[in-house]
């Protein structure tokens, strides 16, 4: 079997959710549920100051976008591009463009899940980026992002730094 990858499908500005809806009823309805993994829209949380109040809110990363994790053949592009609302692919001329795992990264959408051999409470060890050879302890793991909070020592204090998985070892 082919292999499943994210594409970007332009849609009506406002029409989002209804895209999603639309396509996640259409893969029920031809059980293309192994062709068509995920639908996504990406929202991220902004704080509004409304009436002088804060407000957390999510928001739309790419108003009129669609994230469709698929495998990519004439069926499943036909019925996704064929959806109510959605206007086409991402990509040159009717060839869509699947995401690289560069551009995933930031969407907190991993290709490929990362086995860790540590735990909240674990001494561990920075190996690669800015913290290279830095050395803290875990304080929280989130796994969608792939990512660790470790508390290192900057200026004499104790401060949180958010650390990629690959970054990090654990010491022994």
């Amino acid at each position: 079997m082919a292999e499943a990858n994210w594409y970007v499908v332009h849609t009506y500005s406002g029409y989002e959710n209804k895209v999603k809806a639309n396509i996640e009823k259409t893969i029920e309805n031809r059980h293309l549920e192994e062709e068509i993994l995920e639908v996504r829209v990406p929202l991220q949380e902004v704080v509004e100051m409304k009436n002088g109040a804060k407000k957390t809110v999510q928001k739309k990363m790419f108003p009129g976008y669609v994230l469709v994790n698929m495998v990519m053949n004439d069926d499943t592009w036909y019925v996704v591009r064929n959806t109510r609302g959605v206007t086409g692919f991402v990509g040159p001329g009717s060839k869509p463009v699947p995401l690289t795992e560069a551009e995933m990264k930031p969407l907190g959408i991993k290709m490929e899940n990362v086995s860790i051999d540590f735990a909240e409470g674990d001494s561990v060890a920075v190996v690669a980026g800015v913290w290279k050879d830095t050395v803290g302890i875990v304080q929280k793991l989130d796994m969608s992002k792939q990512t660790a909070t470790i508390n290192v020592e900057l200026f004499g204090r104790e401060t949180p730094v958010e650390i990629g998985f690959e970054e990090v070892r654990r010491l022994q």
